[in-house]
């Protein structure tokens, strides 16, 4: 098998130095040079075959978006890895639609950059899995009428594909063969009208609502003509919980729209999106705290109406959740379809 040729751009000797140990030691590797600035990385690129490029997007005499447009367009078989410590997601974004291959991280392990070299050179795309939640803090203004529909396991794999997950990491999660997330994964991009994993990034961060059930789809019901919209946040670490907890809303608010979220970060980047009418957020989300979760969705969405709840409810617990705010705290075991009513109403208002 033909060596992988790698050229290495940064204008940091000890970087690039680190870039060459990571990546000597992964097979079929050969670093074919190393350059400190854009005009020697395009020349190096007029001289040499170049199969990978990794490259810092910040560079003297660089400037990165239209030097990656003019790379794309003149070498089009070269992948592109940016290796940055830039996280804004405007700049990620532009590069992303530029043509790179892929955005990662300086401050993550080295693991990571090896492992992203290797999806990459594999046809992957690859985004750093701290960028992802910068990204679906995007806003959108793309209608949901354009949106096609999926069904709920659909929906559960691009909620993961938004938070970085791997193949394997998904099929962990669903309880699923890796062969059988493939299958899967091959007919979203279908229902999407994409072909990569990348593009399905994309395409979620352009119409967030595609991560939303509705309660008439939970709850197996018809929805009443005169009901009054509803969004509801759930916000636990057991997918199974938020999965019942959403039954059991859709049941008695056919016309909600139900959003999960499995960790502060998910809630928060959300929140600040859809801003909810109502959340359910567990006190213990995976050793994280979910009464600081309230606290800070308070902040960023000030008129949604926040429940927490717990399968262990404390009464200091209690006590700390209503001075942050909360309408409600509620025990998991007491949350049947009499007082999920009620807390829907005191919601409405």
């Amino acid at each position: 098998m033909p060596h992988i040729r790698v050229l290495l751009a940064d204008d940091h000797t000890v970087v690039r130095a680190g870039l060459r140990n990571a990546l000597e030691v992964l097979p079929n590797i050969e670093i074919a040079g190393e350059v400190g600035n854009g005009r020697e990385l395009m020349d190096v690129l007029t001289r040499a075959r170049i199969d990978l490029l990794i490259m810092d997007a910040s560079m003297p005499d660089f400037e990165p978006i239209s030097a990656v447009q003019q790379i794309k367009a003149k070498y089009p078989n070269i992948k592109i890895l940016i290796v940055s410590a830039y996280d804004d997601e405007s700049y990620v974004v532009g590069l992303l639609k530029a043509g790179v291959n892929g955005y990662h991280l300086k401050d993550q392990p080295l693991a990571d950059l090896q492992l992203a070299t290797q999806r990459i050179l594999n046809g992957e795309r690859w985004i750093s899995g701290s960028l992802i939640n910068r990204l679906i803090n995007r806003r959108t203004t793309a209608p949901l009428s354009n949106a096609p529909w999926l069904t709920r396991r659909q929906r559960e794999l691009l909620r993961l594909i938004s938070q970085g997950a791997d193949n394997r990491n998904i099929a962990l999660s669903l309880d699923l063969s890796v062969k059988t997330v493939e299958n899967h994964l091959t007919a979203l991009y279908r229902v999407l009208g994409v072909d990569s994993r990348l593009k399905a990034l994309n395409y979620v961060l352009r119409h967030p609502e595609m991560l939303a059930s509705s309660g008439h789809e939970m709850g197996e019901t018809t929805p009443k003509p005169m009901e009054q919209e509803l969004s509801v946040l759930i916000v636990d670490d057991n997918a199974r919980y938020r999965q019942q907890l959403g039954r059991l809303i859709g049941k008695i608010y056919p016309s909600s729209t139900l959003y999960e979220a499995e960790n502060p970060a998910e809630a928060l980047a959300l929140g600040k999106q859809i801003q909810p009418q109502l959340a359910f957020i567990d006190v213990v989300l995976d050793d994280e705290d979910g009464i600081q979760c309230a606290r800070k969705l308070r902040t960023i969405s000030p008129l949604t109406r926040i429940v927490v709840i717990s399968a262990y409810p404390d009464r200091e617990f209690r006590k700390v959740a209503l001075s942050a705010g909360v309408i409600a705290f509620l025990d998991k075991k007491d949350l049947d379809t009499a007082s999920m009513r009620q807390v829907i109403e005191d919601a409405l208002g």
